[in-house]
């Protein structure tokens, strides 16, 4: 949402009472659909590109912004980014980068995208080297931040099932306290979900947590796919399912949850505004949705500015913000004793 529409936006609000009174960056929030490159800030890898002195080509705008014209360009736009990103060194400064511009807008947990596609070309041992440093960096960034990082392996769909394998395999060999999930991301108009089902069945064999992209650019029925042939708990993005109501109201009875972006889903052109996002629609329903950001320098977002379009659009109050929290909350792939005390947090917050 641009400075000018946001301001519209606000005048709006007042017309229809909502509450304008509580700071939304101070409100703790959680995190579950992060892509770690796409998360990457623009000056971070044009100053990467300009240290190794790689020619990015047509990656950003005249203002400095990442440039695309649609979806299947903005893959090319993220791909081509990542070519600076080359070592394990890289993404723990990348790892540092992302936590910070996240705790600004009072991220107190995400889960990270992370594919071994990118890091280390999915060989195990070249992984483990770059897991072993985006770790260190989030255990600084936790030290000294309060934000708590998980990452959710990822392979890439128009990559292909044999390199969705590489990509199990490598999550297989780091499942655990830190690595807690499995998902598939990419172009959703390559294969189908069961293509990727040998992948996902290496993932939970190995005790991961799944999710996966779908309902963005496929339709519902990519939702029920992914649900059934790969047992997802979870479905990034998902909005789709609003144009079959009879999967919605599945949704709603299975208690999947959404992994919802809706800053990512306008400026894609998804949806024409926020005002016309089916997120509200999806919650009086019944459907267990959360708010992320997906690749927040791309489409020109931030938690913060999520909330704030979601305000704005729907009158969400307080109630709502903590409903959304509490719901990433329960979600959430870690642990126990994670959750236990990132609930304390929310609790300590002020009415």
């Amino acid at each position: 949402m641009r400075d000018r529409d946001r301001e519209r936006g606000r005048e709006r609000a007042r017309e229809r009472d909502v509450d304008l009174s509580f700071d939304l960056a101070t409100l703790p929030k959680l995190e579950l659909h992060l892509h770690h490159e796409g998360a990457a800030p623009p000056a971070f890898i044009r100053r990467l590109a300009q240290e190794k002195r790689i020619d990015l080509g047509k990656v950003f705008d005249a203002q400095g912004h990442y440039a695309y014209s649609d979806f299947v360009d903005f893959l090319r736009v993220y791909e081509a980014a990542t070519e600076v990103l080359n070592t394990p060194e890289d993404y723990a400064r990348l790892t540092t980068a992302v936590l910070e511009q996240s705790a600004e807008s009072g991220v107190i947990y995400s889960e990270t995208f992370l594919s071994p596609d990118f890091c280390g070309g999915s060989d195990v041992g070249a992984w483990k080297e770059y897991l072993h440093a985006i770790r260190e960096a989030a255990d600084a960034a936790e030290r000294d931040m309060g934000i708590v990082l998980r990452g959710v392996i990822t392979c890439i769909r128009h990559f292909g099932p044999e390199k969705a394998r590489a990509s199990a395999a490598c999550a297989a060999e780091t499942a655990g306290d830190w690595i807690v999930g499995f998902g598939i991301a990419g172009d959703e108009a390559k294969g189908k979900p069961k293509d990727f089902s040998y992948a996902f069945d290496m993932a939970r064999e190995a005790g991961l947590h799944l999710t996966a992209h779908a309902g963005e650019w496929g339709g519902p029925q990519s939702i029920r796919d992914a649900i059934s042939d790969l047992g997802v708990s979870r479905i990034g993005h998902g909005v789709r399912a609003i144009e079959d109501l009879a999967l919605v109201d599945q949704l709603a009875e299975s208690g999947v949850v959404l992994e919802v972006c809706p800053g990512s889903n306008v400026a894609l052109k998804l949806y024409p505004d926020f005002t016309r996002h089916p997120i509200q629609m999806l919650r009086e329903r019944g459907v267990k949705v959360t708010v992320s950001t997906d690749d927040p320098p791309f489409f020109h977002t931030t938690m913060t500015r999520e909330y704030e379009a979601l305000r704005l659009a729907f009158g969400w109050d307080r109630g709502v913000f903590a409903e959304i929290a509490r719901t990433a909350l329960d979600a959430a792939f870690c642990d126990a004793a994670t959750k236990e005390k990132l609930a304390k947090r929310l609790e300590e917050t002020p009415a």
